[in-house]
């Protein structure tokens, strides 16, 4: 009998079987709750919608306003903790989008990229609120 035969060897124990990986993926499916689906929702729509406000190479103002919009709703869902850290988040980026269309009035920039109104404006920072981590993403606590 060689390795490849039995399933007990080192060889066959860092490869779980079709079976097993769906077993797992039910009991994840069993464990998860349609709020933490929501409060992952908002998170990601939070970061996106920086991105669209701040970045100057990937603005769209129309696409942070729709992401403001659809995280203002989602928190009429949300409950615990979680919700202020998400708000205070979604405050961050609502001055964000507040100070990219006052610069873009101003600068007469175009609506869907180019430059902002200058040096201090919210051009690369998304929301700080929460805990941002090396990659700059806000992510909320748990």
């Amino acid at each position: 009998m060689t390795t490849s035969d039995r399933p007990d060897q080192p060889g066959a124990e860092g490869q779980p079987s079709q079976e097993e990986l769906r077993a797992r993926l039910e009991e994840q499916l069993r464990r998860v709750r349609v709020q933490d689906l929501l409060v992952e929702s908002a998170a990601s729509i939070i970061n996106l919608s920086a991105r669209r406000i701040g970045k100057a190479d990937e603005r769209d103002l129309e696409q942070g306003r729709i992401g403001i919009e659809a995280v203002n709703r989602l928190l009429e869902l949300i409950e615990g903790p979680v919700a202020g850290e998400i708000r205070a988040a979604l405050s961050e980026l609502q001055l964000m989008y507040a100070r990219e269309v006052r610069a873009q009035g101003e600068g007469g920039s175009d609506e869907g990229g180019g430059q902002g109104g200058g040096g201090e404006g919210p051009s690369e920072k998304p929301p700080t609120a929460g805990s941002g981590g090396a990659s700059g993403l806000w992510v909320p606590g748990r």
